[in-house]
């Protein structure tokens, strides 16, 4: 496999499409306008100049990656040649099922269709195409050239030619394949949702703050970043969307989204991509300060 296709230039695929480029692929980034598509090649040249500045790597090295990326509007376009496509959209079931319809008319008949999701059944998505033993789930960390893990999910109907292809290529990005199964929110989610959830329950019923929560979990648990925190990084209609999923899938009420996360969610606190969450954001993107509601009096 040489030549890709990321559809979306936001923070998971423009940091999917980063990762392929540097590592010499050939990347096709799709999206819906050329904005998107100039914010993502912005977000690229920053991340490859903060690694150039540190020494991890040079500015020719910096030109071939950006050299590397070529972008599209339209998927037509873009899938002709396709080896691979990595669909990098918002975690939204009927538009993933869109684009994989879309995906499978335009691709090459050996072409294997990728998605980035973090709960959404693999299965499901790939029903709706004519070649379910080519789809394969591709869940990498945010921000995706540092994090090593990739989750590499099988389909009910995945085969291990395909399966085995997307692993092996995986490791020549520098990254860390895990194989997992088919089940709701898969590992890393199935696990972390439940215990953010848990520190949102935490705080809602006023156990503690917002910084002792999250300083608990990291002084006394040696996580890198508070659950609060962590969730803000990520997003909260993102946790939300992932915690419905599970909720949906498994019918148990462990994994019901807290009322809290709900409410924040429908009053556009999403974290740091909206400027507030658990903690503000107006001034730094870093979590320094706490939101004025979750202040304790």
């Amino acid at each position: 496999m040489k030549n890709i296709v990321v559809i979306g230039a936001g923070t998971m695929g423009n940091g999917i499409a980063h990762t392929f480029a540097q590592t010499g692929f050939k990347v096709n980034l799709v999206d819906v306008s050329e904005d998107a598509l100039a914010k993502g090649m912005k977000t690229i040249t920053t991340n490859l100049d903060r690694i150039v500045a540190k020494g991890n790597l040079t500015e020719e090295q910096k030109t071939a990656t950006l050299g590397n990326i070529t972008t599209y509007i339209k998927l037509e376009d873009a899938a002709q040649t396709a080896d691979l496509i990595v669909e990098a959209a918002t975690e939204n079931l009927d538009l993933k099922l869109k684009i994989f319809r879309q995906m499978d008319e335009l691709a090459p008949e050996n072409c294997i269709l990728a998605t980035n999701t973090s709960s959404i059944s693999i299965t499901k998505i790939a029903s709706v195409t004519n070649r379910p033993e080519k789809v394969i789930g591709m869940h990498f960390m945010n921000p995706v050239p540092i994090m090593k893990l990739v989750e590499i999910i099988k389909g009910y109907s995945t085969s291990p030619e395909t399966f085995t292809a997307v692993y092996e290529m995986s490791k020549t990005l520098g990254k860390v394949p895990v194989e997992v199964n088919d089940y709701p929110g898969f590992v890393a989610n199935r696990i972390l949702m439940p215990m953010i959830n848990e520190a949102i329950e935490t705080l809602y019923n006023g156990v503690a703050g917002v910084e002792e929560i999250d300083t608990v979990m990291k002084l006394g648990m040696a996580h890198p970043m508070g659950p609060l925190q962590l969730a803000d990084f990520i997003g909260l209609d993102v946790c939300l969307a992932i915690l419905n999923v599970m909720h949906d899938g498994f019918k148990n009420p462990k994994y019901a989204p807290n009322p809290l996360l709900v409410n924040m969610v429908t009053a556009g606190k999403l974290g740091v991509k909206s400027g507030e969450g658990f903690y503000d954001y107006s001034e730094s993107k870093k979590a320094e300060k706490v939101a004025e509601r979750f202040l304790q009096k």
